[in-house]
């Protein structure tokens, strides 16, 4: 199978019928001599062990905190040096899979996971600890290169189907982490959840090795040319708006997971363990919204499918903002939305993600990495906001206006999105 890389363009409102044209670039990628579809399970793995080790850790923060001498507030920041350092390596994972590759990228970043598992696990120090988990954050070439192996190997609109079965593991992992992170740290202490990421490592990197065989079809470019590939991307108004449509939605969930917290706690009074079951809801929605990505992308198209999804996440922020206003918080009311948050999440997210990397087939790793880096930087920023405007006297209702003002843009944007043709 022959994939063109291309761009579109609009003839003027002059002319009969504004149609999207297709202009030619100059490369013409195919999959390599010998390469094969890797196994979905291979990208579901490789693309949910970095949110894993995100929030199965988080239970443990006190313990950790506990052990190794400091106070919370430095414990907690293996989880924000955590999310830098994966926004920062998918920004380098992009371009450096353009250049050698996808498969040793990311077996690369699995090694220094590892690494930075014994690094966590043999600390004697919050230092050395904080240190481990920057180095374990090179897992997060999984996320991204997942997505630029998909598009490797499927058509545009295909892809955003196959890209919606992969990124299911980014929702189971946040659906069980925190569960079974409070489990063991209560069992067996806080270092067994590192033994246990340190295994489950071993386990992604053997599966990788065995299953992924390369798939980008040119490699060898220079190093600055695969960097100019960002500058080409952030050229092309259509990127900007999957980036934006795949940054806000992703906003509106960090920024629930931000202040939703302190509001389940001080204002209705649930014990963390109750906060951990009604949190499921949303990324239960997130993995339906997935499945049924997977299952009609390929036939709507993937404008309708974001446009679909935004509105739904629009309309689950749309009715907390209602909940608030009207002075009817409980749980149920709080965290019901949530459902269809994450679903409108799942139809968006993997339909904005194909529509990135199919802008330029030459820099769909580096594409793949801006809009990663896109989601988890926004998303930080979200979530930071919303932490600190829940603890003051506005709580619920700034959280519900960060939240509904993600996904209307999103959905603006959306709706601006060309139609393109299938590819």
């Amino acid at each position: 199978m022959i994939f063109g890389a291309e761009r579109f363009v609009f003839r003027p409102k002059s002319e009969s019928r504004q149609e999207p044209i297709r202009v030619a670039e100059s490369l013409t990628a195919s999959p390599p001599s010998g390469a094969r579809k890797p196994m979905l399970v291979t990208l579901m793995v490789a693309s949910a062990l970095s949110p894993l080790a995100i929030n199965i850790f988080i239970p443990s923060m006190a313990s950790i905190a506990g052990d190794l001498g400091t106070d919370g507030a430095t414990a907690g920041l293996g989880l924000s040096l955590y999310l830098v350092a994966v926004t920062l390596v998918q920004l380098i994972a992009g371009p450096l899979s353009d250049r050698y590759g996808r498969r040793p990228i990311i077996l690369g970043g699995l090694a220094l996971f590892i690494l930075g598992t014994v690094f966590c696990l043999f600390a004697e120090t919050i230092g050395l600890f904080l240190v481990g988990r920057v180095i374990q954050a090179a897992s997060a070439t999984g996320i991204a290169l997942s997505r630029a192996v998909v598009r490797d190997v499927y058509s545009r609109e295909r892809s955003a189907a196959m890209i919606g079965y992969v990124t299911m593991g980014l929702a189971v992992a946040p659906m069980i982490g925190p569960a079974i992170g409070g489990i063991m740290d209560s069992a067996f202490g806080w270092e067994s959840v590192f033994w246990l990421l340190l295994m489950l490592g071993l386990v992604t990197i053997g599966l990788v090795a065995i299953d992924l065989k390369e798939t980008h079809p040119a490699l060898g470019s220079p190093m600055s040319q695969q960097i100019g590939n960002y500058g080409k991307l952030l050229r092309e108004r259509v990127f900007w708006i999957y980036l934006g449509i795949g940054s806000f939605v992703t906003a509106a969930f960090f920024g629930f997971l931000g202040g939703a917290t302190f509001v389940s706690v001080e204002l209705l009074h649930l014990t963390p363990a109750q906060y951990g079951l009604w949190f499921i809801l949303c990324p239960l929605g997130y993995a339906i919204g997935n499945f049924i990505t997977g299952q009609v992308s390929e036939r709507a198209g993937i404008k309708r499918m974001m446009v679909i999804g935004a509105a739904v996440s629009t309309l689950s922020t749309a009715l907390l903002g209602l909940v608030v206003l009207l002075d009817w918080l409980a749980p149920i009311t709080l965290f019901g939305p949530m459902i269809l948050l994450g679903l409108g999440n799942g139809l968006a997210l993997p339909s904005a993600t194909a529509g990135g990397v199919s802008v330029r087939l030459d820099a769909a790793g580096a594409a793949a990495g801006l809009l990663g880096a896109g989601q988890i930087g926004l998303g930080a920023v979200a979530s930071s906001l919303a932490a600190h405007i829940a603890t003051g006297p506005f709580a619920t209702l700034g959280l519900s206006a960060i939240m509904l003002g993600s996904t209307l843009i999103a959905l603006v944007l959306a709706l601006a999105a060309p139609r393109l043709r299938q590819n």
